[in-house]
């Protein structure tokens, strides 16, 4: 096999299993596909000019050897896919704790573990602003959480319980597709600008880089949800 095509074969892996299972009756994600697909634009837009950022100043880079080489700017088109691939697969996850647990209400414990999260978040982000990896990742988390509750009228339906469960099943294969990616490695870290704490080869702040892209895809999916029934009703 070509290494050049380890990335894009890792993506196409880890969409296969969702997107097939779209199809199925019961959660029917497919007919969510009006909701899902515009929700991943604006997340998506963030984490390129994130990520072309970062990629510039050097605080984490791409091994050549397992990728095509197509770019656009300095990120490689694998990567550019990353972020609607595993948005795609954690929204269908998501749908998947709305549509089997229906019963599932949203509790107040929810909010604390989000408020607490928050400002653990600003604190351990401004304590470490010199790691530019962990001050960033931290920081946007508690900022987007932070607006989601001076905004939430605006994020009704954004299913804080739901999230939870579902960013805890998600953690599974999200750690196992960064694990190939760190570990062959199809991508480098510069240590300097991290905590240097790993999980296996997994940098701990991704657990909250993609908690943030995770979150804001939600949100947009399901206010796009809310704005199609109303228009509907």
């Amino acid at each position: 096999m070509n290494s050049h095509y380890t990335y894009f074969l890792i993506l196409l892996a880890s969409i296969a299993g969702p997107l097939a299972l779209s199809f199925d009756k019961k959660v029917a994600f497919y007919k969510k596909w009006r909701y899902a697909f515009p929700a991943m634009l604006l997340p998506a837009l963030f984490y390129i000019i994130w990520d072309e950022w970062f990629t510039r100043m050097g605080i984490w880079q791409f091994n050549p050897a397992y990728i095509t080489g197509i770019k656009l700017g300095s990120l490689p088109v694998e990567e550019v896919l990353f972020f609607f691939v595993v948005p795609y697969c954690c929204l269908f996850i998501y749908e998947c704790i709305r549509c089997y647990f229906p019963a599932l209400k949203d509790h107040a414990l929810s909010e604390r573990i989000f408020i607490l999260l928050a400002a653990g978040l600003l604190v351990f982000g401004l304590l470490n602003h010199a790691r530019h990896y962990t001050f960033y990742t931290f920081i946007f988390n508690a900022i987007f959480i932070l607006l989601f509750f001076l905004l939430r009228k605006n994020f009704r339906h954004f299913h804080l319980t739901a999230f939870l469960i579902a960013y805890l099943i998600i953690l599974v294969p999200f750690l196992v597709v960064n694990g190939f990616l760190t570990s062959i490695p199809v991508v480098l870290y510069n240590d300097a600008e991290n905590l240097g704490l790993r999980i296996y080869t997994i940098p701990f702040e991704d657990v909250f880089y993609g908690m943030l892209l995770v979150m804001m895809n939600v949100a947009g999916f399901e206010g796009l949800r809310k704005r199609g029934k109303n228009l509907a009703g």
